[in-house]
């Protein structure tokens, strides 16, 4: 009689997914923020009013850099699923972190718009344009999808507090002002009539949904700052996030009434261009009253032994929007002040770049990151 021998069957335990990539396991979707901070640098150093010799080569290799980010987190964090899929939906149901769910969108949309910006000097205009349709299609959708998604899992599933309301809160809904600001930038190479128009009006809706959810969560977080006092050291860096929202729709109404006059009907074009001045100076002047108050913030942190943690990338990709803000209203007005106002912007992001990438690298290299 004849025995058969069955080798028994072996399943992958999550601890066995976890020994394959141990560095991964803790390589939440914050790090995001260091595409994000890596591009708007590119981008808004290239539409700055003024420019310097080399400066667009210096545009050029930090938009290469921000490209070459964007593809090893997303392959990494790919690994983080496949291998850590416990701790991935443990991040989910954590309020602290899920919010930087919006982070990957961001970094997607941002990165594409470097491409259309800066990018199609190396590549070509053709294959520029088409890497952003595609980077703008999913960052978009992404966006759309988390801003729906994650406020629905603080709703249903998180166990939020009042005390617990961050700057952190606005990511998620941050993301769809991005595609309305770097959208226009596809406008033009698309077909006259309808299809331009579309684009148009569906960047002017994006516009709306960010700009309505941020003024409903905006109330929450100045309001848990008034009653509960400072945040802790560790996040008052995301105070600046507060200004992302402001600098990006400022740009998103400039960059739509650029392109308006070849995408809609001339009178709609004229009263689109003034609602960007209307609506952009009083927004970047609430921007600068906010500024002055994070930094204040910033400042007594360090004074209080602020260390570095991922954090510091918070004060990046804001400041960055409120330089594109500020050269769209230089651009509308004509007015110097913005001009220098952006340039004053600029810096203030390069010295705040500079500092949280050479504070990442030495954490990276020391082996003190990635951690959550």
């Amino acid at each position: 009689m004849a025995t058969t021998l069955v080798r028994p069957r072996t399943h992958t335990t999550p601890a066995a997914r976890a020994h394959k990539a141990p560095a991964l396991r803790h390589l939440g979707p914050n790090w995001y923020a260091c595409v994000m901070g890596t591009a708007i640098l590119a981008n808004a150093a290239a539409t700055l009013p003024y420019q310097l010799p080399g400066q667009r080569v210096a545009c050029q290799l930090v938009w290469a850099l921000s490209a070459a980010l964007l593809a090893v987190l997303l392959t990494a964090r790919a690994g983080h699923w496949l291998y850590h899929r416990d701790q991935a939906r443990a991040h989910l149901l954590d309020p602290a972190v899920a919010p930087f769910y919006g982070c990957l969108a961001m970094a997607i949309l941002a990165v594409g718009a470097g491409t259309l910006i800066v990018g199609k000097d190396l590549i070509g205009t053709g294959a520029a344009v088409a890497v952003d349709t595609v980077l703008f299609t999913a960052g978009t959708a992404i966006g759309l999808v988390v801003a729906v998604a994650v406020p629905y899992l603080m709703v249903v599933r998180h166990k939020v507090e009042p005390a617990m309301a961050t700057p952190v809160w606005l990511l998620p809904l941050v993301a769809p002002m991005v595609s309305a600001a770097v959208g226009p930038l596809l406008i033009p190479h698309l077909p006259a009539g309808q299809p331009r128009e579309t684009l148009l009006l569906a960047c002017y809706a994006m516009f709306g949904v960010s700009l309505l959810a941020t003024l409903l969560m905006l109330p929450l977080i100045f309001g848990r700052l008034i009653v509960g006092g400072p945040l802790p050291l560790v996040l008052t860096p995301t105070l600046f996030l507060v200004l992302g929202p402001l600098g990006q729709s400022t740009t998103a109404v400039n960059q739509l009434a650029d392109v308006a006059p070849g995408a809609i009907d001339g009178t709609y074009a004229g009263a689109l261009d003034a609602f960007a001045i209307v609506y952009g100076v009083p927004v970047m002047g609430f921007a600068l009253l906010w500024l002055a108050l994070a930094a204040a913030m910033l400042v007594r942190a360090a004074r209080g032994g602020m260390g570095f943690a991922m954090t510091w990338w918070a004060l990046t990709f804001p400041l960055g929007t409120c330089v594109t803000g500020a050269a769209g209203l230089a651009h509308h007005t004509g007015l110097t002040a913005f001009a220098w106002l952006a340039t004053a912007f600029l810096l203030a992001l390069l010295t705040a770049w500079l500092l949280a990438a050479a504070h990442t690298v030495r954490g990276v290299l020391s082996g003190r990151l990635p951690v959550r």
